[in-house]
């Protein structure tokens, strides 16, 4: 069991070291994150992007073990150099550097030489609470707005496959809704209950899911045993399936404004694990959903 994201640092020392294609990699923050990765051991970093910045860039900061791809002042050929890399099996991690999010997934979906597996592509964020005994692990608050359930089952087999990487091996999850109660007029109940369902029957990776429940539910076994609910998950949750694009950026957001919580995370459903961040990740969720990547992707 991961308690925290030093245990998650841990674990992916352990590991053969992956390789990480940098798209666009002329950024200080992001090569610093890459930098401190590389002499903790678990990446070899192939920066792709503008050679004369890069090796700038490097020299400021004490970072020149790397393999570098110069692509000029092209953005475009970059981001495409860094996609082909993985998509090749030269790289094990796709990260984003300073490139624009839109022309990035533009990049990782691009029909000729992307990472289009015909899979949904889904975020699996982590967060580490000083209020909880272990990492949680959230699907989905950063891509797919309202899903179906047959979206769904896509992103929460990818959240169980990643995590199976990571060691577990019978999850517990928590397929949130507002309550208990199978209800035909909220459509998230009725989602929540027939995914699991298809846990039952074998449809989805192990775990144990429990569905239709309601968050006080899921972290608090005095709740669950107030409404006589009889949990085998209550107070030991592993992953969190959100019923929209809401639900899961709220929860997220609140937890990292209020509770003081650290996160990271990465796209699942390309061929290989995909690092999306923004310039305002600071550099520990830099660190930390590189390690997550790394792990998350199968050798």
């Amino acid at each position: 069991m991961l308690k925290n994201f030093m245990d998650l640092l841990e674990k992916v020392k352990s590991i053969e070291p992956r390789t990480v294609s940098v798209a666009v990699a002329q950024d200080e923050a992001v090569m610093s994150a890459v930098r401190d990765a590389a002499k903790i051991g678990f990446i070899k970093p192939v920066l792709v992007g503008d050679g004369e910045k890069i090796k700038e860039i490097g020299e400021r900061i004490g970072f020149t073990e790397y393999e570098l791809v110069d692509c000029g002042n092209d953005e475009a050929a970059a981001m495409k150099t860094a996609v082909e890399l993985v998509r090749n099996k030269k790289a094990d991690v796709l990260m984003k550097g300073i490139v624009n999010t839109a022309v990035y997934m533009r990049g990782v979906l691009n029909k000729e030489y992307g990472l289009r597996t015909g899979n949904l592509l889904s975020l699996l964020a982590v967060y580490e609470l000083p209020q909880y005994h272990k990492l949680i692990y959230c699907s989905d608050s950063g891509i797919n707005v309202a899903p179906d359930l047959a979206q769904k089952k896509v992103i929460m087999g990818s959240a169980l496959n990643a995590m199976k990487n990571l060691g577990f091996e019978n999850p517990n999850v928590a397929i949130l809704t507002a309550n208990e109660m199978v209800d035909p007029k909220v459509s998230s109940t009725v989602d929540a209950a027939a995914l699991v369902e298809m846990v039952a029957k074998g449809e989805l990776p192990a775990c144990t899911a429990e569905g239709p429940i309601a968050f006080d539910v899921a972290f608090d076994k005095h709740a669950a045993e107030h409404k006589g609910i009889d949990s085998k998950i209550a107070g030991e949750v592993d992953l969190l399936i959100f019923p929209n694009i809401e639900a899961g950026n709220i929860m997220g957001k609140s937890w990292l404004q209020f509770n003081g919580a650290k996160w990271a995370g990465i796209v699942l459903g390309a061929a290989a694990p995909v690092i999306l961040g923004s310039r305002s990740d600071t550099p520990e969720i830099k660190i930390n959903s590189i390690a997550l990547a790394c792990l998350a992707a199968a050798k």
